[in-house]
Formats: C-alpha cells, sequence, structure tokens
C-alpha cells in the first residue's frame, strides 16, 4: 500500500471513529432524556452485549449478513448508481438457498457450496433488472428497484407457501433443510458460522477488486465523473451493469450464508431489512471494503446493546434506528460539504485564469 492510499485509509479510520464517538454520545443524550434509570440502561447498553460468549456471538452474528449486502451497496453506489436492490437480492439468495437445501440432496461440503453459489445467481439476476432498464430506456433504478423488492418479497412468500411450507406446522415455515446444507459453526455456545469468515474474505475481495483491477479503476472513474469516463473510452454502461450484478451476487450469497447459518427451515414472512441497514454500514465504512467488517460490527453491537437495554431498563430498542439515521445524516451532510468546497475550488480558480493570476500568492 503506497503513502497516498495508508494515508487516505487513515484518514477514513478516523472519521469513522468520530461518526461513532458522535453516535455512542447521542446514545448518552437519548437515555439521560428518557429513562428514570439511566445508569442501569447504560449498563445495559453498553457492557451488557459482552457479558457473555453468546451475547459476543451475537454481535458477530448480526453483523455477518450486514457485511454481504454493505458491500452491495459499496460496489452500486461506487458506479454512481443508487439502486436499493440490495434488499431484494439477499431476500431472493434466501429463496434459492432454501430450493436448494430442501429440493437438491447432495455431499456435505458441496452441498452448502451450491446453495450458496445458486443464491448469488439469483441475485444478480435480480439486481440487473434495474440496470438494464436504467442503460436501456433510462428509467430511474431507484424506483425500479424499490419496486422490484417488493415483487422479490412477496414471489419468495408465495414460493414457501405453495411448494416448501411444512403442512404439519401451524405457523408459516419450510420444511426442514437436509442436513448436509447448513454450514458449520465456528465456535461452540455460539451460532457463529462460516459465512462470517466468508463475508470477511468477500470484503478482501472487494476490496482487490475495486483498487487492484483495471475494472476497478473504471468503476471508480465512472461513479466520480461519467462524462470523463465517457471521454477516455470507457464501456460506461457495461461497467453500471457489471457493477449491479455484482452486487447483487454478493447481497444474494449473503441472503444464503444466513438462512443456512442460522436456521434449519425458512421462517420469514417479510424481509429482514438488512439490505436497508447495509446502506448505513457502507456509509460508515467510507465506501472502502476493508473497512466494513469495523463498521458491520458495530452497527451489530448497536442492535445487541440496545436489545438488550429494552429487555432491561424502560428505554426503547428505536434508539438504534434513531442513531442509523442520524449516522446516515452526518455522511449525506459531509458530502454535500465536500461538492459545496470542490464547486468554491473551481470557481476560484476560474476567476484566476480570468484575471490572468498565476496562483503565486494563494
Amino acid at each position: 500500500m503506497d503513502s497516498n492510499k495508508r494515508i487516505r485509509l487513515m484518514v477514513d479510520l478516523s472519521k469513522m471513529a468520530l461518526t461513532i464517538l458522535v453516535a455512542l454520545a447521542l446514545v448518552i443524550l437519548i437515555v439521560l432524556g428518557t429513562s428514570s434509570d439511566p445508569m442501569n440502561a447504560f449498563f445495559n447498553f453498553f457492557i451488557g452485549p459482552f457479558t457473555s460468549l453468546r451475547r459476543i456471538g451475537n454481535i458477530i452474528e448480526a453483523a455477518s449478513p450486514l457485511m454481504f449486502t454493505s458491500l452491495a451497496v459499496i460496489m452500486i453506489f461506487g458506479a454512481g448508481q443508487f439502486s436499493m436492490i440490495a434488499e431484494g437480492s439477499f431476500f431472493i439468495g434466501t429463496l434459492g438457498a432454501m430450493i436448494i437445501a430442501i429440493s437438491c440432496p447432495l455431499p456435505p461440503g458441496l452441498h452448502p457450496m451450491i446453495a450458496l453459489l445458486f443464491a448469488g445467481i439469483l441475485g444478480a439476476a435480480v439486481a440487473s433488472i434495474p440496470a438494464l432498464l436504467k442503460v436501456k430506456w433510462q428509467v430511474s433504478e431507484v424506483v425500479t428497484s424499490l419496486m422490484f423488492n417488493y415483487i422479490v418479497q412477496f414471489f419468495t412468500v408465495y414460493m414457501l407457501n405453495y411448494y416448501f411450507r411444512e403442512t404439519s406446522s401451524s405457523s408459516v415455515a419450510s420444511r426442514l433443510f437436509l442436513e448436509t446444507s447448513t454450514l458449520p459453526a465456528l465456535i461452540d455456545g455460539t451460532r457463529i458460522h462460516f459465512g462470517v469468515i466468508l463475508a470477511i474474505l468477500l470484503c478482501i475481495l472487494a476490496y482487490l477488486l475495486l483498487y487492484r483491477t483495471t475494472f476497478g479503476m473504471k468503476l471508480r472513474i465512472t461513479g466520480d465523473n461519467i462524462t470523463f469516463a465517457n471521454y477516455s473510452g470507457i464501456k460506461v454502461t457495461k461497467i453500471m451493469i457489471l457493477a449491479q450484478i455484482i452486487a447483487g451476487a454478493f447481497a444474494g450469497i449473503g441472503g444464503a450464508s444466513e438462512l443456512l447459518g442460522m436456521y434449519d427451515r425458512f421462517k420469514w414472512t417479510a424481509s429482514p431489512g438488512y439490505g436497508w441497514t447495509g446502506i448505513a454500514v457502507a456509509l460508515l465504512a467510507r465506501n472502502n471494503p476493508l473497512m466494513v467488517p469495523v463498521a458491520a460490527l458495530f452497527i451489530g453491537y448497536l442492535n445487541v446493546g440496545a436489545n438488550i437495554m429494552a429487555r432491561n431498563s424502560d428505554v426503547s430498542s428505536d434508539v438504534v434506528v434513531i442513531i442509523q439515521g442520524i449516522i446516515i445524516l452526518m455522511i449525506a451532510a459531509e458530502a454535500l460539504l465536500n461538492k459545496w468546497k470542490q464547486k468554491m475550488i473551481v470557481k476560484a480558480a476560474n476567476q484566476d485564469t480570468a484575471t490572468g493570476g498565476d496562483g503565486a500568492n494563494v
């Protein structure tokens, strides 16, 4: 890693640390303003997640799916697109994993690999639709991806109810997965599974793809300035489509990983919202795949701490939603300020050129 990249990484880490500190300070203010016993709430929120191995495991388990969806968001946003399809790709990935886990007897080891691969293909297929509509007919990817998320959700629930449901169960749930299909647990006493390792590996792969390949360079140029990318000969439409296909594959694999690592049957009747939370994780990680595990662990810590606090004090767990929203607003405000700063620099440079200045006195 050269000095410029090292400096950029240090700056991004510092910004993320500052954002985390501000978020924790907001938690303190909210608790002080709403709780009749703030010290009890503080203990349960800040210390509670570390009081047992199971709770520490819960943090890592909560972070695992967020790493996959945040990587998807990073790929999409990196190409200058604003598709919200990570949510739909994640959910269709769970459908693909369920189909393979129930209907396809395979040897141990190979079975979950095939399920993950099939889930990734379905996730990529779903993500390609808003991308193709944008490239072909200039249809807003924001609108189509939001609408398609609901289509995916209801289609998955339909498949569950009419083809894979356990008819003897009083609740909506699929038939049991074949034992050979589940991902192995890594630590006894927790539900930390192999999907966590896979997520970290994908973070490294995404970083190498973005910063060590020609494709990644073209993607970042397209995201930074699509006009310059066109003039430089980059096939912008191809980059946009490929970025969203890769993102969909990441999210789809994440859905399969979560399902096969945490459950023995499919039980969701609504999307768990990991795609939306993945946006907050990606923004907190400064769109840097190497920082995603840290950001995801922090959001996981917030969720676990808030749940413990809600069970043992008079403060609602909804505090996490407030904090996530504020994090997004903080980072969005910073982006707006950066754009304003850039415009001011360009304006000053144009004025200097018009007056014949050489910038020597700047």
